[in-house]
């Protein structure tokens, strides 16, 4: 579970503050929409989930990890439960999408075994079993972002963040990401939480909708309403 209680979040050279008595929780398995004009303080939320930055004041706990007190020697075993999909993919060039989703299993010492078997369940997950020997430069935006989406699962987190997913995808392919996070949620009950400013896209999916304005929720509303 992840639960906000009365966050605020300034920055030194500010005085104003980015994020004001904010407070929400979200359950293990729910899927939430974050939306919110730029600037409205939904990259700082972000920031704050996967403890790049500190709650000013309040309290920011994520399961049994209290992120307000967390030592900084901990927090890369914190940021395992969290699977990060990006809007600029951040895909290695020089590697092919097995070897990019196989990187991040490489990167906590799993056994080659484990590998094989876990990027290709994942890969099939996304619809990109036969893409495993591509290379980025081959793969169109659509694929690519499965790619990122395969990536974040593959150390199977407990919640997963898609932070502008769709930012760099034409409108069909955008739904073509969103109905596969839905269904990622659906299958895996995995927490998805999708940073977004496109209302289209958000309006489509009957899913709870966090709506943040000058670093306040103005409104939170469940699917259906």
């Amino acid at each position: 579970m992840i639960e906000f209680k009365n966050v605020c979040k300034t920055y030194k050279k500010s005085k104003n503050y980015v994020l004001k008595n904010l407070n929400l929780t979200i359950n293990d398995g729910d899927f939430v929409f974050i939306v919110g004009h730029s600037g409205a303080g939904k990259t700082t939320l972000t920031k704050l989930l996967l403890r790049e930055e500190k709650v000013s004041s309040g309290t920011l706990h994520i399961d049994e990890f209290k992120l307000e007190k967390l030592r900084n020697f901990r927090v890369p075993y914190f940021r395992r439960r969290i699977g990060v999909v990006f809007q600029d993919f951040k895909l290695l060039d020089n590697k092919t999408v097995f070897e990019n989703v196989a990187f991040a299993l490489q990167i906590v010492g799993a056994p080659k075994r484990i590998i094989e078997h876990r990027v290709m369940e994942f890969l099939a997950l996304v619809g990109l079993e036969n893409k495993r020997d591509s290379f980025p430069s081959q793969l169109s935006g659509g694929e690519k972002q499965r790619v990122c989406l395969a990536r974040a699962l593959i150390n199977k987190p407990h919640i997963i963040i898609a932070d502008e997913p769709t930012g760099n995808l034409d409108p069909e392919l955008s739904y073509d990401i969103m109905n596969l996070l839905v269904h990622i949620n659906d299958v895996t009950h995995r927490t998805v939480i999708v940073v977004t400013h496109e209302q289209q896209l958000v309006d489509h999916f009957n899913k709870r909708v966090v709506k943040i304005e000058d670093g306040e929720i103005v409104s939170d509303t469940a699917g259906g309403q």
